[in-house]
């Protein structure tokens, strides 16, 4: 059987461009040598390019080949690991359909809509047992009246911009004198923000995937930080942030909760490996929705590894298993 070909997309255009660099580094190492040669390609604003002993050679965005020694590679799969734009927001999905290339995220419409919390939330509302945070969203020309927000919403509330995925721009805020600050702040990341109403309780994220055609849940990860919330600081700083997994949940509520993921990620048409992160609120135990994140870090301490192994599976088993669930939607 021959070997294939896997581009293994990294970089980006945000602050999470090194994470993205260690979810490649994790994978690449753990993807089959004897079933994949995988090629890490980098992503950045000027260019997409392979780079090999010092050299950066670029990709031809014709047809997505790279020239090695004047052999010209052609790709079978590309699994993609960019963090925010462009890989997680649909526009590498959208041109790769184009190109007619298998991959092994959402499709271009679900990526571009789960980076967008506002309407995502609609799109999830109605799902039994599954609650999410009253909010109000503002577009950077319109007019704010922080007293508009006050009234609408009880304190204290979450400033966040609406297609963030890494926490950056995000603001806990605990009166209406701090709101302009926190919209300011907002505003500086995104020209959508969303400000909701602070849920207290337990959080977790917990990761979801098709393989071979099985919706597979992953035991969930409970995230207890030492500040005020999960911001970007306490996800990428060693020892802010303290990860239980597997979470010390009952029978009940990781039957309950694995029920809701799965009509999430079907609701939402979602394809390959996602995390969904959710609160479960003090004293009801509710499920509140936060967010889906459609390219989940890699690395080898990020989540869904944890979840991966906590279940009792190989990782280079899973990784070979999204590779060869990927399909083109075209």
């Amino acid at each position: 059987m021959s070997k294939k070909n896997i581009a293994l997309l990294a970089g980006g255009y945000t602050g999470e461009y090194e994470v993205s660099i260690n979810s490649a580094k994790n994978i690449a190492a753990n993807l089959d040598a004897e079933k994949y040669n995988v090629y890490t390609i980098l992503i950045t604003r000027n260019r997409w390019f392979y780079q090999t002993d010092g050299e950066l050679i670029d990709i031809d965005k014709n047809d997505f080949s790279l020239t090695l020694n004047g052999e010209k590679i052609k790709f079978d799969n590309v699994f993609i690991t960019v963090h925010g734009t462009p890989g997680e927001d649909g526009k590498i999905q959208g041109y790769l359909d184009m190109m007619g290339l298998p991959y092994n995220t959402c499709d271009a419409t679900t990526s571009a809509i789960t980076m967008n919390k506002a309407y995502t939330k609609v799109l999830v509302h109605t799902i039994v047992n599954l609650n999410t945070a009253k909010s109000v969203k503002l577009f950077q020309h319109d007019m704010h009246e922080v007293g508009i927000i006050a009234a609408t919403l009880k304190f204290p509330l979450f400033v966040k911009p609406n297609n963030g995925g890494s926490s950056v721009g995000m603001s806990k805020v605990h009166s209406v004198a701090e709101l302009p600050a926190a919209l300011e702040k907002a505003f500086k990341e995104d020209d959508q923000i969303l400000v909701e109403e602070f849920i207290k309780g337990r959080e977790f994220s917990r990761g979801i995937a098709r393989l071979h055609g099985k919706l597979v849940v992953l035991p969930a990860t409970e995230i207890i930080s030492s500040k005020e919330f999960f911001d970007y600081e306490a996800k990428y700083t060693p020892g802010v942030s303290q990860e239980i997994t597997p979470a010390d949940l009952t029978d009940e509520q990781n039957k309950i909760i694995a029920n809701i993921l799965k009509e999430v990620y079907v609701r939402l048409n979602c394809r390959g490996m996602v995390r969904i992160d959710f609160i479960l609120q003090e004293n009801t135990g509710d499920f509140y929705f936060i967010e889906v994140n459609t390219t989940p870090g890699q690395s080898a301490n990020s989540l869904i590894p944890q979840q991966v192994r906590a279940a009792g599976m190989d990782l280079t088993a899973f990784y070979g298993d999204i590779v060869e669930s990927s399909t083109s939607s075209l």
